[in-house]
């Protein structure tokens, strides 16, 4: 009897959204587990609030990948939860990082040898390139099918359809996703959460459609106000979907006839009832920044420009919710960096980035 053949590699990474995990992504993580003894999965677009388009925590979608795999393959994967940074080069030495601190208990070599394994869909694949010394693995697309489709079509399938209709999305789930990841689904499609979800899903398509004539796309201009006071940061708690119930800064569409400026001054006051004068706010300007990353926000292509203000040491000015905001409130901002999963679309990563929340990337 011959010999089983050495693995080629040490370890092999996965990475993607599995939002939800399909027979393709299953495909590809058993080639990684064929050529290394041991494979990470990096489960991207963790720690954030669900939406239409990532549905799913990073615990559910790691427990699908575990359902769908043997007990002796469970027990070589490994799973990466990596947030969006909307900033490649942070996000791919989170993944470097966080790769390496995943393999150092299991006794590699001390340089191993790494292999990626992908496949190049489209542009939102660009990020395989980014790991030059890892050996990338280009495999062919696997089964033919895509998230996106089973999303769509398990949204767009109303809870209360008639026979044919369900008997027509039980038939895609079966085909497209693993026995369990479509029993589970169909069981998920019960959930508050999903009814949720869907209202979302139909709000942000009616939202598309409304422009879908126009000969281009359009781009979204908006603006958001970060404040600061003792501490604490200024949020509103969103009213309406999308992301209904979700801190966010306060912040709105450019006006037709506002300048940037007076449209952030003018929504802070709608949206928080902060009553400060011109002077006021110009002496408390920190500074400006564009946040401009093309998949910042499900209501299409939006480009925000935030203002920072710093009120200083002084008593926390009273707010109030109005407008389109629920509630507005002062947080300490070190209560920020453990809720990301409460912010909408990628205000979370705004007070990063202009508060330094996180240190260590």
């Amino acid at each position: 009897m011959s010999a089983a053949p050495q693995p080629q590699y040490d370890a092999a990474v996965f990475i993607g959204r599995l939002q939800p995990p399909h027979r393709g992504h299953l495909a590809m993580l058993r080639h990684a587990l064929r050529v290394a003894p041991q494979a990470v999965v990096v489960l991207g677009s963790a720690h954030q609030a669900r939406s239409p388009k990532n549905p799913f925590t990073w615990q559910e979608r790691q427990a699908m990948v575990q359902a769908a795999l043997t007990p002796e393959e469970r027990q070589r994967v490994h799973f990466l939860p990596m947030r969006d940074f909307y900033d490649e080069a942070r996000w791919v030495q989170a993944v470097r990082q966080g790769v390496q601190a995943l393999l150092a208990p299991l006794a590699l070599p001390a340089a191993p040898r790494i292999a990626l394994v992908g496949h190049f869909k489209d542009d939102s694949s660009a990020y395989l390139a980014q790991f030059p010394d890892w050996a990338l693995l280009n495999l062919p697309r696997q089964n033919q099918t895509d998230a996106t489709l089973v999303r769509e079509a398990c949204f767009a399938t109303a809870p209360d359809a008639d026979a044919s209709a369900q008997t027509q999305l039980q038939q895609l789930l079966h085909a497209h996703l693993p026995p369990g990841v479509a029993q589970w689904l169909l069981q998920w499609r019960s959930a508050e959460v999903f009814q949720s979800l869907r209202q979302e899903w139909q709000m942000l398509r009616a939202y598309r459609q409304s422009w879908a004539a126009a000969p281009f796309a359009p781009t979204f201009v908006t603006v958001d106000a970060l404040v600061q006071c003792q501490g604490h940061v200024l949020l509103v708690e969103r009213g309406q979907p999308p992301g209904q119930g979700l801190y966010a800064l306060p912040g709105g569409f450019l006006e037709p006839r506002d300048t940037l400026w007076q449209s952030c001054l003018r929504e802070l006051r709608e949206e928080t009832a902060l009553a400060l004068d011109e002077a006021a706010w110009r002496a408390a300007l920190r500074g400006s920044r564009v946040f401009d990353h093309p998949d910042r926000s499900l209501r299409g292509r939006t480009i925000t420009h935030v203002f920072h203000f710093d009120l200083g040491h002084g008593a926390l000015p009273p707010v109030r919710g109005a407008d389109d905001a629920r509630a507005a409130l002062w947080l300490p901002i070190a209560q920020v960096a453990s809720q990301p999963e409460r912010f909408f679309d990628d205000h979370f990563f705004i007070l990063d980035m202009l508060l330094r929340l996180t240190h260590e990337l």
